[in-house]
């Protein structure tokens, strides 16, 4: 990324309408202030699929709907910009895939699609299958029928979504002409969404196996060739995540969420320090995107449960438990069976209702977030401090719609005038412009395990956070170009550089 800002994570449809009005909203303030890029959420055809544009038919082309290349093109003007590469599967309703179906053998695309007998061509023991992880219930495979033949086709994550053999000579051109559009796009960062599970290999979990990181190294080879940087999307096992970021450009902080919801929910920020002392600096932090909360990077090992995670399951239990308080009951209505895209590691709320829409709470965990090292980035329905939206819920029956709000523009010029939204944007712009998160860092914590404090110094420039998880209070003090500050009250005197 070009420099070291809060990024903004939205769908366009949602946010602006479409990407022409998500370019007025970037270049309007207070976002032009605030966020010095973009993470523009899948917008390929079609980005009202089966899961919000993660299952598209073309992944070379913009849907009409919603605007084209050029207009992707003019959004980069304004700052960073990064796109989704969906590099674990492809649409049921794409040709290629429909061809393939049509024709089987004498289709020019077969060989992309994976199947069961791709990764188990001598058959499958039981051993073997109940190994392969997949995020969901149940077994990776629905029934197609091929060319007449009834086949098992590999299928991670919905019976729409269907997965691809990335290592095939047909895919690898295939994700070549993916690469291509988006260097051509004016984007200068790749998501790789879903790679964990790309790389299908007998006898393992099929999930972030050896042959997953030389697949993600190659492509990522790829993408530096084009003059993009690769941030890489996996929900996992903490030591994994180390692992893979000495490994990558980027990858993403999901323990941070949980583990901030934790401290303020206890008033004990142990674990949240721990983590700070080990994770990788070259993250992208979040505490809310366009998926839930996810609780299981803070678990055990799943593929091997004697080793702990950062937080023991009773912790994790009451963690859920009081979130789903903290919301009235309504993340419990949109969390695992209780609604269809059933997860096996997230909670679906808003994370402003996660903390039970408590203002003071709300900036502190984004305080906490903005002087974590890496790349901040705020979900646009975080940005604007949105609640769950329920009705959506009711009406849709997808569990993640809860925290997918469509906002009208009206709504949105409302909300912008709301302290809590004002406050946050200050914040944003805060971190931002101020070159000391280039600088040096150093974390402490009191002996109880209530006061965290975050210190950055660059030269003669300095910040420092001090956060009491207790009650959620806040002392935030600065010095730059020689000029002091100071807040005791992010919500009444947000911070801003003079």
């Amino acid at each position: 990324m070009t420099r070291n800002a809060v990024q903004l994570i939205t769908y366009a449809d949602r946010l602006a309408g479409d990407l022409q009005g998500l370019a007025k909203v970037m270049a309007s303030e207070p976002w032009a202030g605030a966020f010095g890029g973009v993470h523009v959420l899948p917008f390929f055809t079609p980005f009202d699929g089966a899961d919000a544009g993660f299952d598209p038919v073309d992944h070379t082309q913009v849907d009409p709907r919603l605007g084209t290349w050029e207009d992707l093109v003019a959004l980069s003007d304004g700052g960073d910009v990064m796109v989704d590469i969906i590099v674990n599967h492809v649409s049921s309703s794409s040709a290629a895939f429909t061809g393939w179906l049509d024709r089987g053998s004498a289709s020019e695309h077969d060989g992309m699609f994976l199947t069961m007998s791709t990764v188990f061509p001598d058959g499958v023991s039981e051993e073997e299958l109940t190994k392969i992880y997949r995020p969901r219930p149940g077994l990776p495979f629905t029934p197609y029928r091929v060319d007449g033949e009834l086949r098992l086709v590999w299928t991670t994550f919905t019976p729409q979504q269907i997965d691809i053999d990335v290592t095939h000579p047909v895919t690898l051109r295939y994700l070549d002409t993916i690469l291509d559009a988006a260097a051509a796009s004016g984007a200068n960062v790749v998501r790789l969404d879903a790679v964990g599970y790309a790389i299908k290999t007998r006898g393992t979990s099929c999930f972030m196996t050896e042959d997953t990181f030389r697949f993600i190294a190659d492509f990522t080879s790829k993408a530096h060739a084009r003059d993009l940087e690769v941030l890489v999307e996996v929900h996992s096992y903490y030591r994994r995540q180390i692992e893979i970021g000495r490994a990558v450009d980027r990858v993403y902080d999901f323990a941070l969420p949980p583990l901030v919801l934790h401290a303020l929910y206890t008033g004990d920020a142990t674990a949240l320090h721990e983590w700070l002392t080990v994770r990788p600096d070259n993250a992208v932090t979040v505490l809310d995107t366009h998926d839930g909360i996810g609780v299981i990077d803070v678990g055990a090992d799943q593929s091997d449960p004697e080793s702990p995670g950062l937080l023991p399951p009773e912790a994790i239990d009451a963690l859920v438990t009081t979130m789903h308080a903290m919301s009235g009951g309504s993340s419990a209505a949109a969390t695992g069976a209780a609604a269809s895209n059933l997860d096996l590691y997230q909670v679906n709320c808003t994370f402003y209702d996660a903390v039970g829409a408590d203002d003071h709470a709300y900036l502190a965990a984004r305080a906490i977030q903005f002087f974590v090292p890496g790349i901040p980035q705020v979900y646009y329905v975080g940005a604007l401090a949105g609640s769950n939206d329920v009705e959506l819920l009711e009406r849709t029956g997808i569990g993640r719609d809860i925290n997918r709000h469509y906002y009208a523009w009206d709504e949105i010029a409302s909300d912008l005038k709301r302290p809590v939204v004002k406050a946050l944007m200050a914040l944003c712009a805060f971190r931002s412009a101020f070159a000391v998160f280039d600088g040096d860092h150093v974390f402490g914590m009191s002996e109880d395990g209530s006061t965290l404090t975050l210190h950055w110094k660059d030269w003669e420039d300095w910040a420092e956070l001090t956060v009491d998880v207790s009650d959620a209070s806040v002392t935030l003090t600065w010095s730059y170009e020689g000029v002091e500050g100071r807040s005791d009250d992010l919500l009444a005197n947000p911070p801003v550089l003079r």
